[in-house]
């Protein structure tokens, strides 16, 4: 047997990672400003990560949802107090695309409709539910195709009106900020406007922000930045910096009920521990105000460059477009300078560094961005 081939492999295989850097088995060293899809917040192999899933591995590492657990309870608590969702609660489950899918599905058994709006050019997973609100043919399969989903332009308030004057959608969902589609921002009006729609016609607001989320724009949360308050908040990625769990914020206006959602592996003990460990670093290390100042730093910078035809993105989420093929550059950058990246379409370079890069990194990114540009 052999792994199912899924996706196109960089001949490069990370043996050691530390901080903000990664190596391969020839000890070469690569700065990490990807973070493995926007996953790593609080850098690699950090030492009270590593202790605190350590410590957990070595009491009890899984029991079922049947019984109590308190690491559970006390990651509620953190993460609305750090998160500003104090009146919220919290269903944890594994993965981005499952914390999508029950939001979905609450935000269905709480207003008994069932269409959702989304935008184009969204990302959302690729499970089920998930998969048909992705604006991409190419992964929807028939099986996934459905007459529940409609999709309207982003920042286009006039098309959002227009579909929830049949009031017809349970939801409407939204990301933080566009990662696959390339850093593409919401702007802030626009989900202000679009948070009045949805109560005016009692469809939930869904805010995707399992990539733009946990402090990559400089606050917890991006659509903080517009001042509003969705109905229902995902999570995942730097949620637990590469241990895998995701998490769905449920306001107040909700009621839980046995049987409704489930999970066998969502919130179990390690996991927990992992997303406690992420949230007492993001406390002592500052790691809000950091991607912060870091991303204002980087965005100063690039703006510098003539070759560079918009800039996108908060914080530490930024989209460079080029006009040069941004695959070219990406190669460029990660086989002669060392540095890991994304690319999102023909153009669009992705930076999603971990949130405790320094002036130095920085520094080390723009010397050897500069090059693969030449």
């Amino acid at each position: 047997m052999t792994p199912f081939d899924v996706y196109p492999l960089w001949p490069v295989e990370p043996v050691k990672a530390q901080g903000c850097y990664v190596y391969d088995a020839n000890s070469a060293r690569y700065l990490d400003f990807y973070g493995g899809h926007a996953v790593i917040s609080i850098g690699h192999t950090h030492p009270h990560y590593v202790k605190r899933v350590t410590e957990q591995l070595n009491t009890v590492a899984f029991y079922s949802n049947a019984v109590q657990n308190s690491l559970q309870t006390q990651l509620a608590d953190k993460l609305g107090k750090i998160s500003g969702y104090t009146s919220y609660s919290l269903f944890l489950c594994n993965s981005g695309a499952e914390a999508n899918e029950n939001a979905i599905k609450l935000a269905s058994f709480h207003t008994g409709k069932k269409k959702v709006l989304a935008f184009g050019r969204a990302f959302h997973g690729r499970t089920s539910g998930a998969v048909a609100a992705t604006d991409n043919p190419k992964i929807v399969s028939p099986f996934n195709v459905t007459p529940n989903i409609e999709f309207v332009p982003l920042n286009n308030i006039a098309a959002v009106k227009a579909q929830l004057q049949s009031n017809e959608f349970c939801a409407v969902i939204i990301e933080g900020i566009q990662g696959v589609g390339g850093v593409i921002m919401p702007d802030d009006e626009f989900l202000r406007d679009l948070r009045a729609l949805c109560t005016q016609h009692s469809a939930c607001l869904i805010v995707d922000e399992i990539q733009s989320g946990y402090g990559r724009t400089g606050k917890f949360f991006a659509h903080q930045w517009a001042g509003i308050a969705p109905d229902l908040i995902t999570t995942a990625k730097g949620m637990g910096n590469g241990f895998p769990i995701g998490g769905l914020l449920i306001s107040p206006a909700f009621k839980a009920v046995h049987g409704m959602l489930g999970t066998t592996f969502g919130g179990n003990r390690l996991a927990c521990a992992a997303a406690l460990a992420v949230l007492e670093v993001f406390e002592s290390e500052n790691l809000l105000e950091n991607a912060k100042s870091m991303g204002q730093l980087l965005m100063g910078e690039l703006r510098n460059i003539l070759e560079i035809k918009e800039l996108r993105g908060r914080g530490l989420m930024i989209g460079i477009e080029l006009t040069s093929l941004a695959s070219e550059t990406r190669n460029k950058l990660l086989f002669a300078q060392k540095v890991f990246t994304g690319a999102s379409g023909t153009h669009t370079i992705r930076l999603l560094p971990p949130l405790c890069i320094s002036n130095q990194q920085v520094d080390e990114f723009m010397v050897a961005f500069k090059k693969s540009l030449s």
